[in-house]
C-alpha cells in the first residue's frame, strides 16, 4: 500500500506545483493587460483600481475591458443618482441651491440611462459584428457614454458659485466628479476598443 501512496503523492505534488505557476502566470497576464490598457486613459490609477476586480473576467479582451468600465461607471452613477436625490429633501436647501439640486438629479438619470444604454448595445452587438454594422453600434456606444459624461460635467458646472449650503454642495460635487472620472475612463477604453476593432 505504501508503494501505491508514494508515486500517487509524488504525481500530486507534481501536478499541483506544476499549475500554481501558470494560475500566478495568468493573473498578473491579465492584471498587466489592464494596467497597460488603464496607461491611456485620463485617470489610470483610478482605472487600474476600479478594473483589476473584474480581470478573471476581463482576461485580456478589450472587449470585456470596456464592458467593465461601463458597468463600473453605471453602478456609481446610479449611486450618486441616489444619493443626490436625497440631498433634494434635506431641509434648508432653497433657492438655486435647491434648483442645482434637482437639475443634478436629472442630469445624473440622464447620465445612468445613457449608460445602461451603452452597456446593453455593447453587450448585444455579439462577436460576429463586423464592419459597418459594427461601426454603427460603436458610434451609439461612443455617443452614449460621451453625453452620459456631459451630463456629469453639467452637473458639477451647477455647483459653481456660492450658495447657502456650501458643504452639501461640496460632497455631491465631489461625488460626480468620480463619477465624471470612471465615465471618462470607460469613454478611453471604448474608443480604444472600437479603434482596435475598426
Amino acid at each position: 500500500m505504501d508503494r501505491l501512496c508514494l508515486p500517487f503523492l509524488i504525481l500530486l505534488l507534481l501536478s499541483i506545483l506544476y499549475r500554481v505557476p501558470e494560475t500566478v502566470a495568468e493573473k498578473y497576464g491579465e492584471t498587466d493587460f489592464i494596467k497597460a490598457s488603464c496607461g491611456a486613459t485620463r485617470y489610470p490609477d483610478l482605472c487600474f483600481e476600479s478594473l483589476s476586480i473584474y480581470r478573471s473576467k476581463i482576461q485580456q479582451s478589450p472587449r470585456q475591458l470596456a464592458q467593465a468600465a461601463l458597468s463600473v461607471s453605471l453602478s456609481r452613477a446610479r449611486s450618486v443618482t441616489n444619493f443626490v436625490s436625497m440631498m433634494t429633501r434635506v431641509k434648508g436647501i432653497k433657492g438655486r441651491d435647491f434648483l442645482a439640486v434637482k437639475d443634478c438629479v436629472d442630469n445624473m438619470g440622464d447620465s445612468v440611462d445613457r449608460l445602461s444604454r451603452s452597456m446593453k448595445e455593447l453587450g448585444q452587438m455579439g462577436r460576429r459584428v463586423r464592419g459597418q454594422s459594427f461601426l454603427w453600434h460603436m458610434s451609439n456606444v461612443q455617443t452614449w457614454v460621451s453625453a452620459a459624461l456631459t451630463d456629469e460635467d453639467t452637473c458639477i458646472d451647477g455647483f459653481s458659485g456660492h450658495g447657502s449650503n456650501e458643504h452639501i454642495k461640496a460632497s455631491i460635487k465631489s461625488r460626480v466628479v468620480k463619477v465624471a472620472q470612471v465615465t471618462s475612463n470607460a469613454l478611453a477604453l471604448v474608443n480604444r476598443f472600437a479603434a482596435k476593432h475598426h
